[in-house]
């Protein structure tokens, strides 16, 4: 029933912001040593709260740089760190960072801000992806798009990812995902038991790779969207 769908997005919607502001927060700034695995449990039991489950498929790469995944909603990062337990460095708007309980999740969780009205954000990004691989030794996790998409077709990558790994020499790891609208869908308003998948497919290392590796990498990605699709039925 539509009405039901209703109830359970507003339900997750609450889970997640309650134990962000309850949960999570205030014990990152307790346990300082300990926000990675901080994060990977209240977002597990976050999931589960809302009825939602995170499955892989394939092998997350430990050495990858960077994981670079397609996106729907805030479900693809509750469900991703609850499928595993990295100290992962998320890339996220600048706008983010200036609301009140999520922007200090991303603050005291030294995520990367990214101020896209600003023309020395790409020189930015590159610094603090830098550090991450050079000092903090975490990987970052960014959403190329850009955006949170509404189909099935993904949206053109923003040139910022290429130049970075680029500049940098990384080893990038795409990750499709897709379920995570059906758990909770952000632009209708909606939410369902279900599962959210990730499919880790193999990792490229940017240093060796031919000149269209970013465009060719999108290619991949949209053609494991549509098999997902086809075959098993799963939307991203």
């Amino acid at each position: 029933m539509k009405i039901f769908a209703k109830i359970r997005f507003y339900w997750g919607a609450a889970v997640i912001s309650l134990n962000t502001a309850v949960l999570m927060i205030p014990t990152m700034m307790l346990l300082k040593k300990k926000k990675g695995v901080i994060i990977h449990y209240i977002n597990k039991l976050t999931l589960f709260m809302i009825g939602g489950k995170a499955v892989a498929e394939g092998e997350m790469d430990l050495n990858a740089d960077m994981y670079v995944m397609n996106h729907q909603g805030i479900i693809d990062i509750v469900a991703m760190e609850a499928l595993q337990n990295n100290h992962l460095r998320w890339v996220a708007k600048k706008e983010l960072f200036d609301a009140i309980w999520f922007g200090n999740l991303l603050r005291h969780g030294e995520m990367i801000s990214l101020d896209r009205g600003n023309k020395a954000a790409l020189v930015k990004l590159v610094k603090d992806v830098k550090i991450s691989k050079e000092t903090l030794h975490r990987a970052v996790a960014i959403f190329p798009e850009g955006t949170r998409a509404k189909d099935q077709k993904l949206l053109p990558f923003k040139q910022g990812t290429k130049i970075i790994a680029n500049k940098l020499g990384l080893k990038v790891q795409p990750v499709v995902i897709t379920g995570s609208k059906w758990v909770l869908n952000e632009h209708e308003k909606t939410g369902h038991n279900g599962t959210v998948h990730y499919k880790f497919l193999p990792t490229i290392d940017v240093s060796k790779a031919e000149d269209n590796w970013f465009e060719t990498l999108h290619e991949t990605m949209q053609k494991e969207i549509d098999n997902e699709y086809i075959n098993h039925h799963r939307s991203r």
